[in-house]
């Protein structure tokens, strides 16, 4: 009779896919620290895995290129913006169209100032899968905003979507101009963003409500 040699038993299934998670995560943490610390063209593929502690054959097997780790990263950074302007929409503090303007501004603008990682993928990061990653968000953005805007009557019930959904792009290249301009995004043109895009919105607002009247 042989000896039965002893095996070690393949690692169940729950244990392989919670391992790929750690490591997608650990790409992405990596990611997002050379993104925050040395802008975008540091964070490349082969840095990434450097940081990470993880082979670059081995992120290949997670992301096929730099522009999925970028994007992913993005959607996550564009969820917890979501969440808060979220919370912030259906809360009823504003009492004035301008100052409903204001709080989504300060909740999207402090998100980005705290996470540098989020506007260098936003506004240095122009590949294509970016720019579609934000264009949805503002338009899911600009439906939620209109609704809420409406039923505060601070704008007409037949404002069109339409102008929520071009008051989000102006003010998304408005936000690129001013983190250009500095790397925690010039207050000036902030600003100006402000005073565009509520004046704008003021032309839907219902008579005798303009100006937060």
């Amino acid at each position: 009779m042989f000896e039965q040699k002893a095996t070690t038993p393949a690692p169940t299934r729950p244990v392989v896919q919670r391992r790929g998670l750690e490591r997608r995560k650990a790409i992405l943490d990596a990611a997002e620290a050379l993104l925050a610390e040395q802008g975008y063209e540091a964070a490349t593929l082969k840095a990434i895995g450097e940081r990470a502690g993880i082979p670059i054959a081995s992120i290949y097997h997670y992301f096929p290129d730099r522009y999925e780790v970028d994007a992913e990263l993005l959607q996550r950074h564009l969820g917890a913006i979501d969440a808060l302007t979220a919370a912030e929409v259906a809360a009823p503090r504003a009492g004035t169209l301008r100052e409903a303007v204001d709080a989504v501004i300060d909740v999207i603008l402090g998100y980005i100032r705290r996470h540098p990682s989020c506007a260098e993928l936003w506004f240095a990061g122009r590949h294509p899968r970016l720019d579609e990653l934000v264009r949805a968000f503002d338009e899911a953005q600009a439906e939620r905003f209109w609704r809420r805007l409406v039923d505060r009557e601070f704008l007409r019930v037949d404002t069109p979507r339409l102008a929520l959904s071009l008051a989000f792009e102006v003010g998304t290249r408005l936000f690129d101009i001013a983190f250009r301009r500095a790397p925690g995004g010039d207050d000036a043109t902030i600003d100006e963003a402000r005073r565009l895009v509520t004046a704008y919105l003021e032309t839907y607002a219902p008579d005798g409500t303009r100006r937060g009247g």
